[in-house]
């Protein structure tokens, strides 16, 4: 974990996952990176699919990572965009409202503790509201940069949001590391010229440069002269 205890020992990348990482500024996706928040998602697009008598189990293998606009129009692509946009507002609100079951990720708060003082800033498909209610809801620190969906004129995955954070920051796209879960964010990260590590599930068959189960996995080591190394760590038996 980002603070190393005498409960964790490096151990070799899992198979076909690359080795140790370095960077000057990590890029943080929210929801199934830093939040668990799979429970208020599921609620609010089952209940969408079935007003429109979509599959929601369909639907669900496309929501997570993407601007609710966009899902939407990969799911009803003969619909116009600006209903789409007026649906996405109605959900929005939904989502904000709906904190039931959010919870960090296991080792996000340490994470954050640990990276607190180092570049880094937040990339998320969520409003800037929808962010502040389930990083409040997760007990989680806001990062001071962020950049939302009112940021940004494309949705993941488009690398603007990754690009837009790096430039905010100061550094360039190859200085950057992406922090991402699912199919959409970590193909922006890819997109934008930035290695991904990859968190959860949905991330590991992806293929990322990194991958872990929880931040729990994740060892962060400030370097000398700025800069940070990412490796995996697992418990100790």
């Amino acid at each position: 974990m980002p603070s190393e205890t005498s409960k964790t020992s490096e151990t070799p990348a899992p198979s076909g996952t690359a080795g140790p990482l370095t960077a000057r500024a990590l890029l943080l996706d929210m929801d199934g990176t830093l939040v668990n928040s799979d429970a208020s998602v599921e609620r609010v697009w089952r209940g969408w699919a079935a007003e429109h008598g979509l599959d929601g189990d369909e639907v669900m293998k496309v929501v997570h990572g993407r601007q609710g606009y966009a899902t939407m129009a990969e799911l009803l692509p003969d619909r116009p965009m600006e209903v789409n946009h007026e649906e996405n507002r109605r959900l929005l609100a939904l989502e904000t409202a709906d904190t039931e079951g959010v919870v960090p990720i296991p080792g996000a708060p340490a994470f954050l503790a640990a990276i607190e003082h180092l570049p880094h800033a937040l990339v998320t498909s969520a409003t800037l509201p929808l962010a502040s209610a389930r990083m409040t809801a997760a007990g989680l620190r806001m990062p001071r940069v962020r950049v939302t969906a009112e940021s940004v004129g494309a949705s993941k995955p488009h690398p603007e949001g990754f690009l837009k954070a790096a430039a905010e920051l100061g550094f360039a796209p190859e200085d950057c590391v992406v922090f991402e879960d699912s199919a959409a964010g970590v193909a922006a990260g890819r997109a934008a010229g930035m290695p991904v590590v990859g968190v959860g599930p949905r991330a590991a068959a992806l293929s990322p440069a990194l991958h872990v189960s929880t931040l729990e996995e994740l060892r962060v080591e400030p370097l000398d002269g700025g800069g940070v190394r990412l490796s995996t760590v697992r418990a100790a038996a």
